[in-house]
């Protein structure tokens, strides 16, 4: 693909990998974002993405960082927006983009959960909004969930698709609108029967982690839950499913044992204990492991397409 200009809103956690993949396939990458912290911050963190991934020193070159959005936008063909997760917020993000930009641009939202429907309901050309739901850290989880909206037109996914790919990510296509799309629907899912595990008393939870990792998780990367079935039989798994699913967990809002530790100030690794207790060591040993293992594998990935 030929190099374009694009932009990205917000240095933080997720723009900056956005904006290292994204010059890391030859792009131009301008990053906008209000605070003056991020930006001061961001060469650092793009750096470390590098250094991790044994990347081209030049790629740094083609992002620079922008503390107003006009400039950042000025012939863009596509903006990417990773925002906080506030709908107002994102909405008064995309009339600023929609007023900056061409009606051509493609204006892709990194959100999570919130639909670009909802998103994009007060702009006038809604068919160039979509979602790109980018799996955290993005330049090192391949995966992005390229969501189209009633209003996104083909053309709109087709060249978000094509972007993606191009750049060494594996885009899937959502083709409805929903919260959540389909990567957080099936995580929250099995978190959801997780936590009630644990609440109930049922085991701990070091002994959830365990049975995922030891367990039916070892085999996930290499086989998803479509083929698991097939694999084993669709009539094993009616036989399985006419058993289990009544005793499964079904709330329609968070328990009682999560709201309960929220509360508390059980935050998790950032204030030494959630589910689970840590110590600052613990709790680094854990990033560390992740990003390693994250980074061992997007090196192998692009070894592979490098031929």
């Amino acid at each position: 693909m030929q190099p374009q200009i694009i932009a990205v809103v917000g240095a933080g956690l997720m723009g900056h990998g956005i904006a290292y993949l994204l010059a890391a396939a030859g792009h131009t990458v301008r990053v906008y974002d209000p605070s003056a912290d991020w930006r001061a911050s961001l060469a650092a963190r793009l750096k470390s993405a590098r250094d991790l991934l044994d990347g081209d020193p030049a790629l740094l070159e083609r992002i620079s960082a922008f503390d107003r959005m006009a400039p950042a936008m000025r012939d863009a063909r596509f903006v990417f927006e990773a925002a906080p997760e506030k709908l107002a917020l994102k909405q008064e993000i995309f009339a600023e983009l929609e007023a900056l930009t061409a009606p051509d641009t493609i204006l892709a939202s990194n959100s999570s959960a919130i639909p670009s429907t909802a998103i994009g309901a007060k702009l006038k050309h809604r068919e160039r909004v979509l979602g790109t739901h980018f799996w955290n850290p993005p330049h090192l989880v391949p995966l992005v969930e390229v969501i189209q909206n009633e209003l996104t037109s083909a053309e709109t996914v087709r060249r978000t698709i094509e972007l993606l790919r191009a750049a060494g990510r594996k885009p899937v296509h959502v083709k409805k609108d929903i919260p959540g799309f389909v990567g957080n629907r099936l995580q929250h899912a099995l978190k959801r029967e997780a936590i009630a595990l644990v609440a109930a008393g049922v085991c701990d939870a070091e002994t959830i982690d365990e049975v995922v990792k030891s367990g039916f998780g070892a085999r996930m990367a290499v086989l998803g839950p479509m083929e698991q079935s097939d694999l084993v039989g669709l009539d094993l798994t009616l036989d399985i499913q006419t058993v289990l699913l009544a005793d499964l967990d079904r709330s329609t809002e968070p328990t009682q044992f999560l709201k309960d530790k929220v509360a508390a100030g059980k935050l998790g690794m950032r204030t030494g204990e959630g589910f689970r207790k840590w110590t600052p060591q613990e709790a680094e040993a854990v990033r560390e492991r992740l990003r390693r293992f994250l980074a061992a594998q997007a090196k192998a990935q692009a070894k592979v397409q490098a031929g």
